[in-house]
């Protein structure tokens, strides 16, 4: 995309944005104002690749964990659990409903807030992204995005 205004060699001059930093900046647009916190990495763990969240309903919860080759953080409330994966884990994944991706792991204002239920043995927070989207395409009855057939 080209950006037209006083760019570094002035007025009228044309300024690129590369396709990624168009896509962070529409993602930190969208981040919603009813969330109150961000979900907390526990001390000692280490999030080189940033954080964001897939919450599903929290009957799905258990049934999800058997499905797993690797479980990282887990929260849970009344309602939800919430599972830590890398940000970005959304790119080119359609999330089946009921779950939901929240970007920067934030939760909304409750009164119960998720509490940490599950820490890895090691000092890295993440579900892997595709074995969870794969569980929960199961747990749902959700074929994967990529299997679907093609429509016109």
């Amino acid at each position: 995309m080209v950006v037209t205004g006083a760019g570094p060699a002035g007025p009228g001059t044309a300024q690129v944005l590369a396709l990624d930093s168009l896509v962070r900046l529409g993602r930190a647009r969208r981040v919603s104002s009813a969330a109150c916190g961000r979900l907390p990495i526990p001390e000692g763990m280490a999030v080189p690749l940033g954080w964001d969240a897939v919450a599903v309903p929290a009957r799905h919860g258990p049934l999800l964990l058997p499905r797993l080759p690797r479980i990282g953080c887990v929260y849970a409330g009344r309602t939800e659990w919430w599972w830590i994966v890398p940000r970005d884990s959304d790119v080119a994944l359609h999330w089946p409903a009921p779950a939901r991706y929240v970007r920067g792991a934030l939760v909304p204002d409750a009164p119960d807030a998720p509490g940490l239920i599950h820490r890895p043995g090691d000092n890295v927070p993440y579900t892997p992204p595709i074995p969870l989207y794969l569980a929960l395409c199961h747990v749902t009855g959700t074929a994967p995005a990529w299997s679907r057939p093609l429509s016109a």
